[in-house]
């Protein structure tokens, strides 16, 4: 059974940090790219950043660079998202995805 499971959202203020997790299971993970998208209230799901099986090759929403970094662990079977320098349009649910997979998502919430 295919699970992606987030964890690490939360309240933040405007200028702060969180880091996001997901745990894997269920399919060959080392294998798999590993992105993570967001949706913020009434928008669209966007994307936010993508890491090869490798780890070696990362990519970037331009609303994201500088700010946010994605990381893997293969052995751990782990995607993390560490996000720096939060803004309040950062705000939105948090979805994990890899394999054509999905996570129930975590809530992050930047307020002034």
């Amino acid at each position: 059974q295919v699970q992606l499971v987030e964890s690490g959202g939360g309240l933040v203020q405007p200028g702060g940090s969180l880091r996001l997790s997901c745990a894997a299971s269920g399919f060959p993970f080392s294998i798999v790219d590993m992105s993570w998208y967001r949706r913020a209230p009434g928008k669209e799901r966007e994307w936010v950043a993508t890491i090869t099986n490798s780890g070696r090759t990362t990519n970037y929403a331009d609303s994201v660079k500088g700010r946010f970094t994605i990381a893997r662990d293969n052995t751990k079977r782990m995607v993390w998202l560490q996000m720096n320098n939060l803004e309040p349009e950062d705000t939105a649910v948090y979805y994990c995805n890899g394999a054509a997979f999905w996570g129930q998502g975590t809530q992050v919430t930047v307020y002034s």
